[in-house]
């Protein structure tokens, strides 16, 4: 899997902290912000569905 580095503000990081470990929804940084990522994507294709902007399956 492909690594990469991102810069994000303390206070965002502080928050996505709160829930990952052992009490947390994730097991760690990297799952929580693949989520993260995989629902926005998601969201965002909704969102060109409805605007008709999707390319059909082939």
């Amino acid at each position: 899997m492909p690594k990469i580095s991102v810069e994000i503000p303390q206070e965002l990081l502080d928050d996505l902290d709160a829930h990952v470990g052992d009490d947390g929804k994730f097991v760690n940084r990297s799952d929580a912000i693949r989520s993260s990522i995989r629902k926005n994507l998601d969201i965002l294709d909704e969102i060109d569905d409805r605007h008709d902007r999707l390319e059909p399956d082939e």
